[in-house]
């Protein structure tokens, strides 16, 4: 099977479809070796968690973890707002309760900043958890939907505010494993009010 053929078989769904590419693999890979490069700097002799947020995170957390030339612990924690196809309006943590994070610098590592409002009880809970600092690396960034208060310390790429999926972002659990990032656009009669332009992370 071609590369082009496997891309093909990885981007078909039944309710929507790739309209185009919006950061190529090779754009991607050069601003995470940047940002690795920076944050490395920025956290040099200090005790550095990162703080991956599932499951869009995973992809952007392993190769941006990979480009710190530090010792760092990576962690994880996933943050959930949606039952079914609707969104509950509550965002649920799970493996939070157990994070070794008091007195420790903490790199909070998103795919994507959207509405923000998950960030919200992410920080809560860690600062409840005595971490020494806290900041927020997001691969993506879409600043007219912002609606949380707190600056985003390292950003990957601005992007326009369109649904997008791929190196971990996903529609209906689909395209994570994309080696790009593409828009996705759904079919108008299969497409769910709760997951127009946002994370699925992102409650509303």
């Amino acid at each position: 099977m071609t590369i082009s053929s496997s891309l093909e078989r990885r981007s078909e769904h039944p309710s929507g479809r790739l309209e185009r590419t919006l950061i190529d693999a090779e754009s991607l890979r050069a601003r995470v070796e940047e940002l690795g490069a920076e944050i490395a700097r920025d956290y040099a002799d200090r005790d550095l968690v990162l703080l991956c947020l599932l499951k869009g995170g995973i992809y952007f957390t392993a190769d941006l973890s990979r480009a710190i030339d530090l010792p760092i612990t990576v962690e994880f924690v996933r943050a959930r707002s949606y039952a079914g196809t609707s969104s509950s309006g509550e965002v649920k943590l799970s493996w939070i309760d157990g994070l070794d994070i008091a007195g420790r610098d903490v790199l909070i590592v998103e795919d994507i900043v959207d509405t923000g409002l998950t960030l919200i009880e992410i920080w809560d809970a860690l600062e409840a958890r005595g971490a020494a600092s806290l900041a927020i690396c997001t691969l993506l960034y879409k600043e007219k939907r912002l609606a949380h208060p707190f600056a985003v310390r390292y950003i990957g790429f601005a992007i326009e505010d369109v649904f997008v999926v791929g190196y971990g972002l996903d529609y209906d659990e689909r395209f994570r494993n994309l080696p790009h990032i593409a828009v996705f656009q759904p079919d108008e009669s299969a497409r769910s009010p709760s997951r127009q332009g946002r994370s699925p992370l992102d409650p509303p």
